[in-house]
């Protein structure tokens, strides 16, 4: 199988921890072909399938130079067996016109994962909505006041956009509220951009959990990355500790509850994110964290994947 992976560009890879780089070592000893390009390289004309400048590139196991090009061209993406969307956020407009020019691909009959309109449609912050009964006490609102509300209800709370990732923009206050004020305005700019606020989880403290979800099926193991000394934030980019554990009966219980819904919707893979007992994100772009898991416990995370992969678009 021709397999286009739609990224980041490659030459920033960590490939030591990065995911993507783990799917497509996968995806190569199994005898699949590799092909990559970014968003900005796909595109469509009236008349016409949608194409993509790519690159069809070999891993040579060097640990430096790590890939070998073995050609470029201008290629459907119906021609590939599958195109995985592993864009990083943020989740910004340009992200939405990459789902769509991708979407228009799944009508020409290509086989995008996961599928753009479930990645339009389950925001990585929001997407927990739809699951109170997973989630601790969450607000989101563009109101200045509200949030202040919410801080006397709840005393210690975090904040942070929509639109971020790894740990990027978080806050904390404590029931002091020192500081809120400039963090309201600094996220919320006077109206113009929405929040979410949670009560602060003090579970933190052990790490936040993510939680990975394949084919609808739980990984066993989870990567609790705990924050570093005065950090609030375990964030792996954030310089959160990772440590792989066995899911708990609760992390078991939402994955299970979850996976089937998020399957069914084209969610080939997700990254549940669990403080303690309470679901704090949903990520549904480019989940990490699946070499990390595979090193510590020998749990072939890629290998799932790639069965995952070969199984839904066959």
């Amino acid at each position: 199988m021709k397999i286009l992976f739609v990224a980041d560009p490659i030459e920033h890879f960590k490939i030591y921890k990065d995911t993507t780089f783990a799917m497509m070592r996968e995806a190569q000893r199994r005898g699949h072909t590799i092909a990559v390009c970014e968003p900005r390289h796909v595109s469509w004309q009236r008349g016409e399938q949608v194409t993509a400048e790519v690159r069809d590139i070999r891993l040579t196991g060097d640990a430096d130079a790590w890939f070998a090009v073995e050609g470029e061209r201008r290629a459907a993406l119906v021609d590939f067996g599958a195109v995985l969307m592993r864009k990083d956020p943020p989740f910004d407009a340009e992200y939405i016109y990459s789902t769509h020019l991708l979407e228009q691909a799944e009508r020409d009959g290509a086989k995008v994962v996961n599928k753009p309109s479930a990645l339009r449609d389950h925001p990585e912050k929001l997407a927990i909505m739809e699951f109170p009964q997973f989630i601790g006490p969450t607000l989101v609102t563009r109101d200045a006041q509200q949030i202040r509300r919410f801080h006397e209800e709840h005393k210690d709370i975090i904040l942070k956009p929509l639109d971020g990732m790894g740990g990027m923009g978080i806050f904390r206050v404590k029931a002091d509220g020192l500081n809120l004020g400039s963090i309201i305005e600094t996220l919320n700019k006077e109206g113009a951009q929405s929040v979410m606020v949670q009560k602060f989880l003090p579970e933190i403290a052990d790490g936040d959990k993510r939680v990975l979800i394949i084919g609808g099926q739980p990984v066993p193991y989870c990567l609790a990355r705990i924050p570093q000394g005065n950090e609030v934030r375990g964030n792996l980019a954030a310089g959160g500790k990772g440590v792989a554990r066995p899911l708990s009966d609760k992390d078991l219980q939402i994955a299970q509850a979850l996976g089937p819904i998020l399957q069914s919707r084209g969610l080939l893979l997700v990254g549940v994110d669990v403080i303690g007992e309470c679901v704090t994100e949903i990520n549904v772009t480019s989940t990490t964290c699946f070499q990390e898991i595979h090193d510590q416990t020998g749990f072939d995370v890629p290998a799932m994947f790639i069965d995952a992969l070969e199984a839904a678009v066959a």
